[in-house]
Order: C-alpha cells, then sequence, then structure tokens
C-alpha cells in the first residue's frame, strides 16, 4: 500500500485540486526505508481518515509497533488546508526527515582579524522543530512564502530564461522589533528543506553575522563580504544542498549609499561588494536569500529593489494574541501547571455566541478581552507574558484557569503600563 509524493489515500479516485502536506520526523534511531515508512503512514492515515483533522500532530502510536519504533510525529500541515475539504479524498504528500541535533557551528575568516562572519546550520535542524506551526500572523503570510519558494524552483527546474523573466531569490521582511521576521526565515529554512526533502538531501542555514563584517581596518569590510561570499559559495557547489543564507537586520550591510565626499566610504563598498555577489548567486537554484530590517527607510533602493517579496510584518491583532495565547495555555495544561478540563473556545466560535456568556464560555471570553487589552504589544512580549503571570502573580505550582486568566491580566496591565513609562521617558529624556 506504498505511496510516494502524489498518491492519495482513496485510490480509487485519480485526480484532485486538494493537497493534503504530510510531515514525518523519523527517529534517529530508525534505519527504516523511505519507502516502508510512507507505506505505513499511508496505512495510519487511511485507517484513522475519519478523524484526522488539518493541523494534527501525532506523537504516539500505541496500536502500531512500526511506527513506535521508528517514527518521532507525524504532523498533517493546516497549510493550504480548507477546514471543511475531505481529507480522504486529498492528493496527499508524504515528507520524511530525520532532524540533525548537533547545535550551530561558527563561521570565521582570516584575514587582519579573526571575525566571527556567521552561524551555520545543517537542516532539519532539531532545535528548529515545531517553529515554523507555533508562529502565528494575521495574513497568508506564511503560505505566500512557501509558494514564493516553489515557484523558484519550479522555474529553475523548467530551465525559465531568467533574461526574460527575471527573479533574484531574495526575500525581504520588515516591521517593527519583536514580529518575529527572524523566526519566519529560521522556520521557512526549516520548512523547505523538509518539503523540498526529495529534491535536496540535506539543507544548510548561513545567517550571516552583519555588524561581524564591518572591519576596524578601513577599507576591509567589502573584503570581508567577498570571503563570506565565497565560504557560502562553497556550500551553493553541492547540488544536493538547500542552501538558505539569513541576513538578520540587513540594514547594517545595506545602508543607502551617501557619499560624504569624493572617496567612497567603507560602508560604499561593503553595499557594492554585497550586490555584486548577490547578483552572482542567483543564477544557483539551491540557494535563497531571506533577510529582515526593523528601519526599512535606510536600507539602499538597490537592494530593496532586488528583493522579490517585501513582505511587512506588523504587530499582532487581537484575534493573532488570542490564538497565541491559546497556544500558551493549551501548553500549560498539557504540562499540568494548568489544571483544567474547560474547553477554550477559539475566535470564531465566540462570535457566534454573541455576548452570551455561560460558564462553559466565561475563561474564553475573558481571554478575548485581555487579547484587546494587550494590542499594540509585540509578539515577543506576548509569549512573556504567560511565564512573567506566573513568576511574578502566582505562588502556587499548579492553579486553574480562571486563576491563571486574573494573573495573565495583571501581567498584561503591567507590561503596558511599562511600555508607557519607557515611551514617556524616551520623549522627555528622563533617565532613572
Amino acid at each position: 500500500m506504498e505511496m510516494c509524493n502524489g498518491d492519495t489515500l482513496d485510490s480509487g479516485r485519480e485526480n484532485f485540486k486538494e493537497s493534503l502536506e504530510v510531515e514525518v520526523c523519523a527517529k534517529q534511531s530508525s534505519t527504516a526505508r523511505v519507502s516502508k515508512i510512507k507505506e505505513k503512514v499511508t496505512q495510519f492515515l487511511f485507517e484513522n481518515k475519519e478523524k484526522v483533522c488539518c493541523g494534527d500532530k501525532y506523537t504516539s502510536f500505541p496500536n502500531d509497533a512500526f511506527l513506535a519504533e521508528h517514527i518521532e510525529s507525524i504532523l498533517v500541515s493546516e497549510d493550504d488546508c480548507d477546514a471543511n475539504m475531505d481529507l480522504s479524498k486529498c492528493k496527499t504528500s508524504i515528507h520524511v526527515y530525520q532532524c540533525h541535533q548537533d547545535g550551530p557551528g561558527s563561521e570565521e575568516i582570516e584575514g587582519q582579524e579573526e571575525v566571527s562572519a556567521a552561524t551555520h546550520w545543517l537542516l532539519p535542524a532539531d532545535e528548529m522543530e515545531g517553529l515554523w506551526e507555533n508562529l502565528i500572523f494575521d495574513s497568508e503570510i506564511k503560505n505566500n512564502l512557501l509558494h514564493y519558494a516553489r515557484t523558484t524552483m519550479l522555474f529553475s527546474s523548467a530551465n525559465v530564461n531568467s533574461n526574460i523573466i527575471s527573479w533574484n531569490r531574495v526575500v525581504l521582511l520588515h516591521g517593527p522589533p519583536g514580529t518575529g521576521k527572524t523566526s519566519l526565515c529560521k522556520a521557512l529554512a526549516q520548512k523547505l528543506c523538509i518539503r523540498l526533502s526529495d529534491r535536496f538531501r540535506y539543507g544548510q542555514l548561513v545567517e550571516i553575522n552583519s555588524h561581524g563584517l564591518f572591519s576596524k581596518w578601513f577599507s576591509e569590510s567589502g573584503k570581508l563580504v567577498v570571503k563570506m561570499f565565497q565560504k557560502i559559495q562553497e556550500l551553493i557547489d553541492d547540488p544536493e544542498a538547500l542552501v538558505c543564507i539569513l541576513m538578520d537586520e540587513v540594514e547594517s550591510l545595506t545602508a543607502a549609499r551617501r557619499a560624504g565626499g569624493n572617496e567612497p566610504s567603507d560602508a560604499i563598498r561593503v553595499v557594492n561588494a554585497l550586490l555584486t555577489q548577490i547578483d552572482a548567486i542567483k543564477r544557483y537554484p539551491n540557494v535563497l536569500i531571506l533577510t529582515t530590517s526593523n528601519v526599512t527607510g535606510a536600507i539602499d533602493l538597490a537592494f530593496v529593489d532586488r528583493a522579490d517579496i517585501k513582505q511587512y510584518i506588523g504587530l499582532p491583532s487581537p484575534p493573532a494574541i488570542y490564538k497565541i495565547f491559546t497556544s500558551c495555555l493549551v501548553e500549560l495544561i498539557k504540562t499540568g501547571i494548568i489544571s483544567s478540563n474547560q474547553q477554550i473556545f477559539d475566535w470564531r466560535a465566540l462570535a457566534a455566541f454573541g455576548e452570551t456568556r455561560s460558564a462553559a464560555t466565561l475563561c474564553s471570553f475573558k481571554l478575548r478581552d485581555l487579547c484587546y487589552s494587550a494590542e499594540g504589544l509585540s509578539g515577543r512580549t506576548i509569549r512573556k507574558l504567560p511565564f512573567l503571570a506566573h513568576a511574578l502573580h502566582l505562588r502556587a505550582p499548579v492553579v486553574s484557569l480562571a486563576e491563571f486568566l486574573s494573573a495573565l491580566e495583571m501581567a498584561v496591565q503591567t507590561q503596558i503600563q511599562e511600555r508607557k513609562d519607557l515611551s514617556h521617558q524616551s520623549t522627555t529624556g528622563v533617565s532613572t
């Protein structure tokens, strides 16, 4: 009953518009053939087709000895997944992978000084497992990035003439700090390595240290950029590797070129060197450049123009905050820190209830009200608030859901007041 990519759970039908992506993380100890794992996973999905939902993740297989021995998790992806789609009649792609458990390494450049130029991961990496699913945004940002990456690979595979249709393999994510731009870049690199595992044997993520590439020696920074990309070129030369280059706070490397005299500054040399290197590697089919910025106005327009996608990542809206808080509460309930059997309704379900509140919906409505209060806080701050609520406002190791929500409300209010105080200090110039 083996199913390769493109097979369906219902073999009686052949053509389906809807597609289902299933990601299977094999245990490090597993030596089972990929075809055998796909066969067993297909059987598992078929037997549970009435219960499987988009977004489901299975980590326990008490009724299947093979899956229990070889599989860490099975994730039914919710990307491009319609809640009303019939999963038993979908075109299903199964992606089998193993995570690398080694941590990141450091890339150094020898020269007049040793520079820690980049951090280097082998992908898929264990520490990035699940990162994609836990990033929550208001729009279809994640799906759009996946489709963009697939199209770059499709055009390359089809040998589309880049002199007729141009693409540079550059993504620029911009917006205020703490909105998840860097995490999204890392998660995208991890996700692509999993989804493209049939094409690439492994992945490489190189996070360039933008600040580290500026030399204390005049005119050396441009040379360091060239040396850094020479090292990256060695990775790109392996056609079985998908190479993702991450440049965080890219404005450090691409400051707008405004010459202050007759001689070009070191910053101008860096920008020129970087643009030259980007133009040189864009012809390779196995590379993607991911960049982030908090201050896009400082980026050179020539770099901005090279970005195929310029995506704004803003602060989360109340519905997005609600989803983030819900994931945090579910985790605390699962780990036993919150003792509760009460259901947390999703945002749409609460809208259907109107303002009719009952004992079953009281906590969910209180959480919704909290989300309106927390509007304006960054996603990074929102993720910290459940920890701060317990650390600063609770004394018992295990609490009820109602007690935790009261503590979370106090943590939100404290965070908002701290932000007002910092804003007032920055405006008046007062220091403490």
